[in-house]
């Protein structure tokens, strides 16, 4: 039968509408993974967790031996964001106002779950390092371990998680504060790799003080008699002997005491000539005894006044065989003369210094101990003085240590007597005095130059293989080559000693951050 147009059209309507239809059918029917499960556009992209590995791992089948989870993304919480099908772990290191702690949030089908929900232990392992595992407890909407984690975060971490049943592992590694270097990097650079040991330590002390004159070898020179002063012969800075003279005094008072001297001399001899004729009248029985032995004892008292002057003259510094007003102002000891108050013509009074004598082949060098030191140091340690402004120093010996603690500096003063026979040590001199307190063995010590500063304080760092990682180390102790190391290393390890500031360099340019 042969179609007209009319049929024609008809037909040609109904495929188009037939395609149409098709069409429809295909967008609104649900697309199907390769799991066989439905996309739901209805829910945000970001609010479920990625299904790393879901098309490899079916857990309905081998949830006694799960996947090992490697990749991660950022977290509702701005940690790390692992997940095993529908189920996702989200580890943090939570420091905000705190030592950093570890801190789990654990999620179903991309919604929180609670604490309680999942059994956590987690393993950390560092370079040169035993594992460390951490258990973790429910707390608020996380689980945490509650131990510090030690900086640096650089650490291999293995989570290990049970939940409704099944278990699931995740893994990853984070390196901070770590850097690579080659034997011929090492060498290139001449960096010192040392091995941590036991080591002797010996307590140095500098403290301050100042070269004084030896109080013991000073002598002060006085005036024996008031007078004024006729002529001056030594002046600051001249050596003297012995009983040489310094200057010329008047003193009225010479002449009186050397007139009572030859008056006393007089009468002695006076009575020396009555005792001779009464001894003779007495032995020709011309006079009574009495008068012999009066005679005898009036020249004896004569003798003894006699001898009274001259002593009293001698005291003074005055010649008994001289004569005027005169007497010489003698040095009392050979030494320097370091201080002079007397000028011609000065009238002087009993109480006045006129010169300082010094020896000066010995000095003192003192210093001040502030109390926090005063039980290092003793009587009988071995100093170095050193002068402040050149080079120069002497070995002494503490000789004393006052028994008093000066009241405004809160120290006290200690002594060190120092030979001095060129005179290279003046009087006044600052100089810094270096003494070993005590010498103890630590058990653990680290060469100084190793110890180097980074956002965690002084770090060491640790070789292990061609790695090289900061090691936060607490400091004790300390000389002029080690130092104690209370914690943060162990013995054994081997570290950058020597130009260990070139590994802190590297690591800056490998730009190693503070991961959180």
């Amino acid at each position: 039968m042969k179609l007209n147009k009319q049929m024609w059209l008809l037909i040609a309507i109904l495929l188009v509408g037939a395609v149409f239809a098709g069409l429809i059918l295909k967008t609104d029917k649900p697309a199907m993974d390769e799991h066989g499960h439905g996309e739901h556009a209805e829910e945000p992209a970001m609010e479920s967790p990625p299904k790393h590995g879901e098309a490899e791992h079916n857990h309905e089948k081998d949830h006694d031996h799960p996947a090992i989870v490697t990749e991660s993304i950022k977290g509702p919480h701005g940690g790390k964001l692992f997940s095993d099908g529908d189920y996702a772990v989200e580890v943090t290191i939570f420091e905000q106002n705190q030592p950093p702690q570890f801190r789990l949030y654990t999620y179903f089908k991309g919604k929180p779950l609670p604490p309680k929900a999942s059994i956590i232990s987690l393993k950390i392992s560092r370079l040169g390092r035993d594992v460390q595992p951490l258990a973790f407890t429910p707390e608020n909407d996380y689980l945490t371990s509650k131990v510090i984690v030690e900086e640096p975060h650089s650490f291999k971490v293995a989570i290990a998680s049970m939940h409704a049943g099944k278990t699931y592992e995740f893994n990853y590694d984070q390196v901070e504060a770590r850097v690579s270097l080659t034997n011929e990097q090492l060498k290139h650079n001449a960096i010192e790799i040392l091995t941590t040991a036991p080591a002797n330590i010996q307590t140095n002390l500098r403290l301050l003080g100042e070269i004084k004159l030896n109080a013991d070898k000073a002598v002060q020179v006085l005036p024996r008699l008031s007078g004024i002063v006729e002529s001056v012969t030594a002046n600051v800075g001249d050596s003297v002997k012995k009983g040489q003279t310094l200057a010329i005094i008047s003193s009225p008072v010479v002449a009186e005491s050397r007139g009572d001297l030859y008056a006393v001399q007089q009468r002695l001899s006076l009575a020396k000539i009555t005792l001779a004729r009464e001894e003779n009248l007495w032995r020709e029985k011309i006079s009574a005894e009495q008068d012999y032995l009066e005679a005898k004892n009036n020249a004896r008292l004569a003798e003894i006044e006699l001898s009274r002057q001259q002593q009293k003259l001698a005291s003074m510094g005055i010649s008994a065989s001289g004569s005027g007003t005169h007497y010489a102002l003698t040095a009392p000891i050979s030494g320097v003369i370091t201080r002079k108050n007397i000028a011609t013509g000065q009238v002087l009074e009993l109480s006045q210094m006129l010169y300082e004598v010094a020896d000066l082949s010995t000095v003192w060098a003192e210093m001040n101990i502030p109390i926090k030191d005063l039980g290092l140091v003793k009587t009988g340690q071995k100093v170095t003085v050193r002068a402040a402004a050149f080079e120069q120093a002497e070995a002494g010996t503490i000789t004393y240590i006052a028994p008093l603690v000066a009241e405004q500096s809160r120290t006290a003063t200690a002594r060190v007597v120092l030979a001095n026979a060129k005179q290279n040590w003046l009087a006044g001199l600052p100089v810094n005095i270096d003494l070993v307190a005590d010498e103890v063995t630590v058990p653990l010590a680290v060469s100084l130059e190793a110890i180097q500063t980074l956002q965690y304080g002084n770090v060491v760092f640790g070789r292990y293989g061609d790695s090289f990682e900061a090691r936060p180390v607490e400091l004790g102790r300390r000389d002029s080559k080690y130092v104690e190391v209370l914690s943060g290393l162990n013995v054994g390890e081997q570290y950058a000693a020597g130009n260990s500031f070139v590994v802190k360099a590297e690591l800056g340019k490998a730009g190693a951050s503070h991961d959180h």
